[in-house]
């Protein structure tokens, strides 16, 4: 396979994966609606006959779509950092981010597919098939939400203004890690907002809360996987916000061996001076 080292974002190419995840969304329903088991993988991590579904929509799909870039899934073994690391492009995907979420029924998880490109993920969709509500983002194209096939463009929300109007600040954060760390945020942002509020949210989706302006900053202060954030990290992007480590260092992808994210934060105002709040 001759691969790519670059591929143009064309509205074409975020039209197709759109659909490619509905596609995988609805493989997902239809087993969510039934008895399902659940099996353990060799990290301990659960997996469901629906994530491997999905997997198997998304990977024919974007083969099929672009034959010349490699895929990389959460559910398929993983190639050698000696392998992956020659790939100037690729797809990273997690069919169904969230699984804990889809065994809990709880409608919190979501398709996740994205494009990389040196590291930046250049294209992300975001699909949530219990709700039929899909994010996508490119930062040529922007951000924009799909709700029962309207779409809307998205944007971050100035926290100025929140200021002004002496509205909280809100903090989207997971409910299963990072709770203590979440708190001492909370304490250091109250003496300059009117409140400080938090929303708890399952997978990806917390990312999608700050693109679409209705939350301000994700903390995320325990471990992830890459697939767990690129695509929404594209979207975030696409609508004006960031997601950076604990550094301040752009979130980038496929740079090392192991697959684990660094902590990080998703911040929607860069304009505020979030870093003087978070070093502190």
């Amino acid at each position: 396979m001759n691969q790519a080292t670059s591929t143009p974002v064309s509205q074409d190419l975020v039209d197709q994966v759109v659909s490619l995840t509905h596609d995988a969304g609805k493989a997902i329903l239809d087993i969510y609606q039934q008895d399902f088991d659940v099996e353990q993988k060799s990290d301990d991590s659960p997996v469901t006959a629906a994530d491997l579904a999905a997997h198997k929509i998304l990977v024919a799909g974007l083969r099929g779509m672009t034959p010349q870039i490699p895929v990389l899934s959460e559910e398929e073994e993983m190639p050698s950092f000696a392998e992956r690391g020659s790939w100037g492009v690729y797809w990273l995907i997690d069919p169904l981010d969230g699984t804990k979420e889809f065994i809990n029924r709880n409608g919190e998880f979501t398709v996740n597919v994205a494009l990389i490109e040196n590291g930046e993920p250049v294209l992300g969709v975001v699909y949530v098939p219990v709700k039929e509500v899909t994010y996508a983002g490119s930062k040529r194209l922007g951000a924009k939400k799909i709700v029962a096939g309207e779409s809307k463009s998205i944007r971050v929300r100035s926290l100025s203004e929140r200021q002004q109007q002496q509205l909280p600040v809100e903090l989207v954060a997971s409910r299963r890690h990072g709770a203590e760390a979440v708190e001492q945020l909370m304490a250091k942002l109250q003496p300059l907002f009117s409140s400080v509020e938090t929303k708890d949210m399952g997978s990806s989706l917390k990312l999608c809360l700050v693109a679409e302006g209705e939350a301000d900053l994700y903390p995320r202060l325990a471990l992830t996987s890459e697939w767990d954030t690129a695509a929404a990290q594209a979207v975030v992007e696409a609508a004006g916000g960031t997601v950076v480590d604990v550094d301040f260092n752009l979130l980038r992808y496929n740079t090392k061996d192991d697959i684990l994210n660094p902590f990080f934060y998703v911040i929607g105002d860069t304009d505020f001076d979030w870093r003087s709040i978070l070093e502190a």
